[in-house]
């Protein structure tokens, strides 16, 4: 115990509670904590993009759409079960993303911020005019079946969290894989300087694309597990506001941080809850808060920590001379 990381044991302590909570608290938590899960998918997917690549993506709720449409669509008119339509929604709202972005994946900062908006209204204003005659317009399409898991139905809140949190466990594990391989050392040079990345060798345009994609595949799946849960979805669950809070998590949390995003995800959307009762002032505080954060913590409450290599595994050719 005393040779680990004490980054893992608070990891442990902090999954060991989660674990436990839906047995401590009512349904309405559970159900909140659900919420937060599914936002902390879509940080992480969000993350992705703006956090270790520096794109400036403000419509990512278009393929968290695209997914929960493709799931909705395919599981009431075919009769396909929820969950075997996860990696279906997430090849679908890639591709997508991948059509959408490669004309617009030169742009930078402002201009590619304006464009994501773009394409966001696009897409819930298409959904809302039932452009295809599938998507139900602005009613939206109901009788979304629920997903089953080993011939269990699950249907209660707490039975949604295990599935939920398994998924942000998992996406977890992936995006800090990602980070450590050289796919993601590629994307952080080209965050840091995009010229000197693309003077080193690499590929700019590939992998803005890539990442791009990747994020957007991983909403959709997210979209798939929140049509799973809510039964009914129509447009104006995925509008332009839902875009803002994905991509205000990010910079609360910490641009670039898994932890930072689970953080933003717990203060943006389980923490208004808690004041409730406030009414109206309660976003007055919170708008406040992130103000004063903003001023003095402009890195975010938990920025990514500079990477540390041992000495003895620098190469030799590294070294000093």
């Amino acid at each position: 115990m005393q040779n680990l990381p004490k980054r893992y044991i608070v990891y442990g302590i902090l999954t060991a509670v989660l674990l436990c909570a839906p047995f401590f608290l009512n349904r309405y938590w559970v159900d909140v904590l659900n919420n937060v899960g599914l936002y902390a998918i879509l940080g992480l997917s969000l993350n992705l993009i703006v956090g270790h690549t520096g794109l400036f993506n403000l419509g990512h709720a278009a393929f968290y759409a695209v997914g929960a449409y493709t799931a909705a669509i395919l599981n009431t008119m075919y009769h396909i079960p929820i969950l075997w339509l996860l990696p279906v929604c997430g090849i679908t709202a890639g591709l997508f993303a991948g059509l959408v972005a490669r004309p617009i994946i030169h742009l930078r900062g402002d201009y590619l911020c304006i464009v994501t908006i773009g394409v966001g209204e696009i897409v819930r204003i298409a959904l809302i005019n039932n452009v295809f005659d599938i998507t139900g317009g602005a009613n939206g399409i109901f009788g979304i079946s629920r997903p089953e898991l080993f011939g269990m139905k699950i249907r209660k809140p707490d039975e949604f969290f295990y599935l939920i949190w398994f998924f942000v466990a998992a996406t977890i594990f992936l995006f800090h894989r990602l980070e450590q391989s050289r796919f993601g050392r590629a994307l952080n040079y080209l965050r840091e300087d995009e010229v000197a990345a693309e003077g080193s060798g690499i590929n700019t345009a590939h992998y803005k694309l890539a990442t791009f994609m990747l994020g957007a595949a991983w909403a959709g799946m997210a979209g798939n597990i929140y049509a799973a849960k809510m039964t009914i979805i129509s447009p104006e669950s995925f509008n332009f506001w839902e875009s803002v809070v994905m991509f205000t998590l990010i910079i609360l949390g910490g641009s670039g941080s898994i932890p930072g995003v689970l953080l933003g995800a717990f203060l943006l959307i389980g923490l208004p809850e808690l004041f409730r009762g406030f009414a109206n002032a309660r976003m007055m505080i919170f708008g406040a808060a992130m103000v004063a954060m903003m001023i003095f913590r402009t890195q975010g409450i938990l920025p990514p920590l500079p990477r540390k290599f041992p000495i003895d595994k620098i190469p030799e050719s590294e070294g000093t001379p």
